[in-house]
């Protein structure tokens, strides 16, 4: 049982997606519950992350599609961008969202949330501005922020980040970004689309499956835009230009410098070490798997834990961490996180988008597996769209058929992602999915056509 002597049964430090998520899980289990935040209400998701890029991503997406229309009898045109308009377009929705998701959800759970920075002055005791919050458990869920890589010469370097440049209200004629992750990449057609000149320093999409970064590489080469597939050494500034230099020696320069090469857990202020919790080698906070740190009292969920960076993981560890500070039981966790079939989008034009095990991951973990990869020239509704830049690869177990996961590139690509992740956790075979309905002339049509490659069938469908 919790000590009832305590205000609250459970103190939050953050209030993103894993903090509100523990919140209401709490909350709906009859507990108390305090919020601490220091800064903007919602966290990364809603302030700086998910809901900013992807709302200018469409927006350049939108312009885009309007140069590259591939119907002339239907003529678009594309003017020049009014990139403070996109901004404060972005800004709006923010105010918005930030309102009816985060303060009106408190407000009908029932849950206080007190501005403040929280840190721990011993293993019992969290600090808010330097005023004890009493609680019987703590979750730590203050996310994580853009890390800055080893390039000499940055550290005295104004650069941006990938939330500084959503805040650009003047478009730059040209920019470096160092980083082909998700991150990067999505930046690089944001900027690539509204009309800037981009250089990418970095692999691209390196975690993706060969195939479908090959794809990639061919899109945004189309797109303008330059790829050196190195490694970045030095950054430094000539003649009112950035040059970034790679391990060869060769140089990319631009107006502007971006850097998105991954982040960092946001704990530089919470007094770690006075509270006993331990982090991994990056400084991610480490948790067993039902989210305890080496502190009895604390657990951690989210970004700040090193997990999968997405805010439907965060909000899973978030109610694992809630369930399991809230039970009283030290010992084995009650709840946990189960990552089997994960789905993850990269939200560039196309989109990549991913569920389960890639080929290489499938095989590092003990399976025998076998794949099957059709191009988006066998999809109807591509083909009607005039859109064929696309490719979907589907990994199988050898012997039981059972689908280990799925990879697409292509236009809408991460809508295929639920009914991908539906199969692969309900253990479906690739002859069940070629033997499950379909509707024609849509892109999830498509995850039916390969699973029928497995079983050598032409990828036809109804009407094709």
């Amino acid at each position: 049982m919790l000590n009832t002597e305590y205000e609250f049964d459970l103190a939050v430090v953050g209030s993103g997606g894993a903090a509100m998520a523990a919140a209401i899980s709490a909350r709906q289990a009859g507990k108390s519950v305090v919020l601490i935040e220091r800064g903007a209400l919602g966290g990364t998701c809603v302030n700086i992350g998910c809901v900013p890029s992807k709302t200018l991503l469409a927006a350049a997406g939108a312009r885009r599609a309007a140069q590259t229309n591939p119907f002339p009898g239907a003529p678009t045109s594309a003017e020049d961008v009014d990139l403070a308009s996109l901004v404060n377009q972005k800004d709006q929705l923010i105010d918005q969202l930030r309102g009816a998701k985060y303060a009106d959800v408190a407000d009908a759970y029932g849950f206080e949330i007190r501005g403040g920075e929280a840190s721990f002055s011993d293993d019992d005791t969290l600090l808010a501005d330097g005023k004890p919050v009493s609680a019987g458990s703590f979750i730590i869920a203050t996310g994580a922020e853009p890390a800055r890589p080893d390039v000499a010469g940055l550290v005295d370097m104004d650069y941006l980040t990938s939330t500084t440049a959503m805040e650009l209200t003047k478009l730059p004629k040209s920019m470096v970004i160092i980083g082909g992750g998700y991150v990067g990449l999505e930046q690089a057609q944001l900027f690539a689309h509204l009309g800037t000149k981009v250089t990418i320093v970095g692999r691209t999409a390196p975690a993706a499956e060969p195939e479908m970064s090959d794809i990639l590489r061919s899109v945004l080469a189309d797109d303008g835009m330059t790829l050196l597939e190195e490694h970045a050494v030095s950054a430094a500034i000539k003649d009112g230009q950035t040059v970034v230099t790679t391990g060869s020696g060769s140089t990319a320069s631009a107006e502007k410098l971006l850097v998105a090469t991954g982040r960092t857990a946001r704990t530089e202020r919470l007094n770690l070490p006075a509270a006993g919790i331990s982090t991994d080698e990056r400084g991610f906070i480490s948790v067993d798997s039902g989210q305890r740190t080496t502190n009895r009292r604390v657990f951690a969920a989210g970004d700040v834990t090193g997990a999968p960076q997405y805010v439907y993981v965060a909000a899973a560890a978030g109610r694992a961490a809630a369930t399991n500070a809230l039970s009283g039981d030290a010992g084995i966790p009650s709840s946990g996180v189960d990552y089997t079939g994960l789905p993850a989008v990269i939200f560039t034009r196309p989109q990549l988008a991913t569920a389960g095990l890639a080929e290489a991951e499938a095989i590092a973990s003990g399976y025998r597996c076998e794949c099957r990869v059709m191009s988006f020239d066998d999809v109807p509704r591509a083909l009607v769209n005039q859109d064929t830049r696309g490719a979907i690869k589907m990994v199988a177990e050898v012997g039981t058929g059972k689908v280990l996961g799925v990879s697409v590139i292509g236009d809408n690509a991460g809508e295929i992602m639920l009914p991908a992740t539906y199969a692969i956790k309900a253990g479906m075979t690739t002859r069940q999915i070629a033997d499950t309905w379909a509707p024609y002339l849509t892109i999830s049509e498509s995850l039916r056509l390969v699973a029928g490659i497995f079983h050598n069938e032409m990828p036809t469908s109804c009407c094709a």
